[in-house]
């Protein structure tokens, strides 16, 4: 008896050892937190392991969960929900069934994921998408890009963008019923940062005649040169995104060589004859005092030219939209930006919320001072959290009152 009661002992004791994470303390709900991010920690360990083995690359194993969340698209009372592609590109489309006085809004929405994971049929993306459709009586496209590690940048941009392109001719608009000056891109994560280079694209299109009028922007991933902002040394270990796991998403989203992501791991990846990009997340100018706190910029410690040269991508707009020059922001459409305290990437949507408005685009930023990455995706059981409803209506919010 007295072995087996060790044994439980132990075996409690590591099971506490591992789901206990600190939780900052204007998070609500820690317990909940905790047991959220114990999960998506055993899911990146069992991953490593599998990678490890040789059994399947880390990023097919955190799929995993993609595939376990998924579910199919169902119609209900509200939306009628469908796959489908566009322009030879995966989406799932969402069309209200209650009646318009006219024509109606549009959003086509990109999931996040690190361009590595996710589906527009995850029950989390399914269920924003859905509830966007039906609260602003809206047609949705949500796009199933293709991902990493067996496509690599630009496939993913260039599937969004096929895809936007394709719903914003006037025959697509008018099949759908759609007013073409009420049509918005949005995303998180790294949806976000695809919404954001799809509104810069679309500036320089002349093939395109209808213009955006939003994009919503949900705590995005925007700048390849520093990761080692405030926010990613305050946030290294926070919920859901550890900067180990962003500089995984950020380096798969260009190659699967493991050199390009030892060096972003150490921020030494920048060549030097790009120093002058570095103006554009320059955060000692950008960031406002209480988001520096007792953090002293120093200048960037400058790679191997090699790197750059063999995977261009990570200096380039499409996959980092904060390195758009002052004159390619000028014209972008309405701005909705969503930043979160705890998150890696706060810091990203803060400097680009505030070079947007210096560029003259009208912005709403919202900060989330209590809330972690990715909390908008947590609002159904069991791990639905009041956070991500507050955030979730909040967004509903921006749009129903600026599309």
């Amino acid at each position: 008896m007295g072995a087996k009661l060790l044994c439980l002992f132990l075996v409690s004791a590591l099971v506490a050892y591992y789901i206990y994470t600190p939780i900052p303390e204007d998070i609500e709900e820690p317990w909940k937190v905790m047991l959220i991010t114990a999960s998506f920690r055993a899911m990146g360990h069992l991953a490593e392991v599998a990678d490890q083995l040789g059994l399947m690359h880390y990023m097919e194993g955190l799929m995993l969960l993609t595939t376990a969340e998924y579910v199919a698209p169902t119609s209900d009372e509200n939306v009628t929900v469908t796959d489908t592609e566009f322009s030879n590109v995966a989406v799932r489309l969402y069309l209200p069934r209650r009646t318009s006085d006219g024509l109606r809004r549009a959003v086509i929405y990109f999931h996040g994921g690190g361009w590595c994971v996710g589906s527009a049929g995850m029950k989390p993306y399914d269920h924003l998408t859905r509830w966007t459709s039906n609260m602003l009586n809206a047609v949705v496209v949500s796009v199933n890009y293709r991902l990493a590690p067996k496509y690599h940048f630009p496939i993913q941009f260039e599937d969004v963008y096929s895809v936007t392109k394709f719903f914003l001719q006037s025959s697509v608009l008018s099949q759908y019923g759609v007013d073409p000056d009420r049509i918005c891109v949005a995303g998180d994560s790294a949806g976000g940062n695809l919404a954001a280079a799809v509104a810069q694209q679309l500036l320089e299109d002349s093939e395109v005649k209808t213009k955006l009028k939003a994009q919503a922007l949900l705590y995005p991933a925007l700048q390849t040169l520093d990761l080692n902002l405030p926010s990613y040394q305050e946030n290294e270990h926070k919920p859901i995104l550890p900067k180990s796991l962003m500089v995984k998403f950020w380096s798969e989203y260009f190659t699967s060589d493991s050199s390009l992501r030892e060096a972003m791991a150490s921020n030494r990846h920048v060549p030097v004859e790009s120093s002058h990009l570095f103006q554009f997340v320059n955060w000692s100018n950008l960031l406002p005092e209480e988001l520096k706190k007792d953090h002293v910029y120093t200048s960037p410690t400058y790679g191997s030219s090699e790197l750059a040269q063999k995977y261009p991508g990570f200096l380039d707009t499409r996959a980092a939209p904060l390195l758009a020059s002052d004159a390619q922001l000028r014209g972008l459409p309405l701005a909705y930006v969503l930043t979160c305290e705890h998150d890696v990437l706060r810091d990203d949507g803060v400097m680009y919320a505030e070079r947007l408005r210096a560029a003259g685009v009208p912005v709403t930023h919202d900060h989330a001072k209590d809330a972690f990455h990715g909390a908008m995706m947590f609002v159904l059981s069991p791990a639905e959290l009041a956070v991500g409803h507050r955030l979730l209506n909040r967004y509903i919010e921006w749009l129903n009152e600026n599309l």
